[in-house]
């Protein structure tokens, strides 16, 4: 019989491109005329076409990591391509990393092609039956397998998720996964160290609109234990307490015990508030007593904010690792420590001093970096000055001086990636135009030049985000521009 794929092309482009427009001829077809039936059907057959293309990423996407081809578009890692070159952002970049890492087919350092790590799961994607929200359920299972089971049992577990989940939602691999968890280690005892080091963890989620944070953790039994006996000392009722001028600080130990016992009369907080207040003091109190790196800001409050903030005492000031702060609780921010508070000219938004030129950044400059650039200044990159580096522009074995106008921040990985072969990236200081004075990226490439580029995602203030009554202004024109000029880019 003959198939329906022979006449198709083999080349995998024009194949992808006969299915980009397969998809754009079908978005412009006259739903209204199919039946019921018929829309059934066309959802059916979207539905599994949908999960094939899962399978079908997958594979693109091992290539692409294989050979490394990322790099030919000017970015550092795979990761570094989805997020900022595809615009998927890091959430989704690493979902979709987690489903290739399942049902991909990696070949290894002497060039053979693996068979994937879920074999039977990427079998069930093959066959349109199961999508990437099934594979990852799948892969957050077996993460949870003790590392002391078989690897043949291990086998036999994912086949099994494989199977279950052609009739199963992915919430339904869940459930499944729970049970079948209870099954291989019914009363815990295959748990071990091995498996609690590598479920460790501890992360800071964005801050929301109100600035707070959310925190998720996993912790050890040994970082809880010594947690519990923190808290026992630093949160307990009547200690350090912001809203109780007269609360003791510090470890329950050290306080006067008439003093304390007054203050937990007057304490109104919740359990989870003295926690956090707890915590907070524990913070300050061994940022003080810490020794300082020389050169070194990512131990350090550091704080940037404009002139006209600190003269209004409204807006918000930003730390050398990235966390927004109201400018009304920088004095609070700031007891007990002597900040560096690095002012610059809201009007212009050029740093109000210089620093002095040697071959390694002085802290002063470094501070003025931050003052500058806030963060990593590559394109897309969400690294915070904390964790960036002085990189020259002008490389310092070329004659590159260590002048503030010929030093930009970047992490370490793009600080590393700045050279002249194709697929490396070139730097420059821009000397007019919106982004006037700060740092610009293009990669190498054989041909025509791309555009200079800037990273945005540390100058949020110069989006023209505002409320719907405020009238307009120049700098509203000016920060219009500069949008303008970042989506044209």
């Amino acid at each position: 019989m003959t198939s329906p794929f022979q006449a198709l092309p083999d080349d995998p482009a024009e194949l992808a491109a006969l299915a980009d427009a397969v998809f754009g001829k079908l978005a412009a077809a006259p739903m209204a005329a199919v039946t019921e039936d018929g829309l059934l059907a066309v959802v059916d057959t979207l539905e599994a076409a949908r999960r094939r293309l899962d399978g079908v990423d997958a594979a693109v996407l091992t290539e692409v990591s294989d050979r490394a081809a990322f790099c030919k578009a000017g970015y550092l890692s795979l990761h570094a391509y989805l997020s900022a070159g595809l615009r998927l952002g890091d959430g989704a970049a690493k979902r979709r990393r987690t489903s290739v890492a399942a049902i991909g087919r990696f070949t290894n350092l002497q060039g053979q092609t693996l068979a994937p790590a879920c074999p039977a799961t990427a079998a069930a994607v093959a066959d349109g039956a199961i999508g990437a929200d099934h594979v990852r359920e799948i892969d957050a299972v077996l993460d949870k397998i003790p590392a002391a089971v078989d690897p043949q049992t291990r086998g036999r577990a994912e086949a099994q998720l494989a199977a279950v989940a052609r009739d199963l939602t992915p919430d339904g691999v869940r459930m499944a996964g729970v049970r079948l968890l209870a099954h291989l280690d019914p009363d815990g005892q295959l748990t071990d160290d091995r498996d609690r080091r590598r479920r460790r963890g501890v992360a800071l989620m964005p801050q929301g609109r109100d600035l707070m944070s959310k925190v998720r953790a996993l912790l050890t039994p040994a970082l809880r234990a010594e947690m519990e006996i923190m808290l026992q000392s630093w949160a307990v009722p009547g200690m350090n307490n912001p809203d109780d001028p007269d609360s003791p600080s510090g470890a329950v130990e050290a306080a006067d015990p008439t003093a304390l016992a007054a203050a937990a009369e007057r304490d109104e907080r919740t359990a989870m508030q003295r926690n956090h207040d707890g915590l907070l003091a524990m913070f300050q109190f061994l940022r003080a007593s810490a020794g300082q790196g020389a050169g070194r800001l990512s131990s350090e409050l550091v704080i940037t904010v404009t002139d006209r903030e600190l003269r209004e005492q409204a807006g918000v000031a930003i730390t050398a690792t990235g966390t927004r702060v109201p400018v009304t609780d920088l004095v609070q921010v700031a007891a007990g420590a002597v900040p560096h508070l690095a002012v610059f000219s809201h009007a212009t938004g050029q740093p109000l001093y210089l620093g002095r030129g040697r071959r390694l950044a002085s802290k002063a400059q470094r501070l003025m970096l931050f003052a500058r650039d806030r963060g990593c200044t590559a394109p897309g990159c969400a690294a915070p000055f904390a964790r960036t580096e002085a990189h020259h522009l002008r490389e310092w074995q070329d004659g590159g001086r260590t002048d503030i106008g010929n030093l930009g921040a970047a992490c370490g990985r793009h600080n590393r990636s700045v050279g002249r072969q194709v697929g490396d990236w070139e730097t420059v200081v821009l000397i007019d135009g919106p982004h006037a004075g700060r740092v610009a990226w293009r990669p190498v490439t054989a041909g025509r030049k791309p555009v200079w580029r800037v990273n945005p995602l540390h100058h949020a203030e110069l989006l023209p985000i505002q409320g719907p009554n405020a009238p307009p202004s120049d700098e509203d024109s000016r920060a219009e521009a500069y949008l303008a000029r970042l989506l044209a880019a």
